[in-house]
């Protein structure tokens, strides 16, 4: 079993940046693949992007591709999700999610087995 914990989310203007980390304890890190996702309010929980078991393969979903970046350093026990030029609509709470029976997680939130508790992220316009 994993435990997931979130930070850095935050209140940031429009066009800012922040970086999500999730910190990971209990079994080895490295056998989860992970991912991040996002719900904002009144809305269902969504892809953000996922990152396989060795860092070495990523997936986005379209509304990030090329503002947010996932990346994770195995000997720290941390995935994180950089996020550029953001957008009052990228304005959820984000969430980790550790995946224990594949290489990469994928997309769907149905098929990860821990999830953290969550960080609010606010973009002002």
């Amino acid at each position: 079993q994993v435990q997931l914990v979130e930070s850095g989310g935050g209140l940031v203007q429009a066009g800012g940046s922040l970086r999500l980390s999730c910190a990971a304890s209990g079994r080895t890190f490295s056998t989860y693949a992970m991912g991040w996702f996002r719900q904002a309010p009144g809305k269902e929980r969504e892809f953000v992007a996922a990152i396989s078991r060795s860092g070495g393969s990523t997936g986005y979903a379209d509304f990030v591709k090329g503002r947010f970046t996932i990346s994770r350093d195995n000997a720290k026990n941390t995935v994180y999700l950089q996020m550029n030029s953001l957008k009052p609509e990228d304005t959820a709470v984000y969430y980790c999610a550790a995946r224990e029976d594949a290489y990469y997680g994928g997309s769907r939130a149905d098929t990860y087995h821990y999830w953290g508790q969550g960080t609010q992220v606010t973009v002002s316009s």
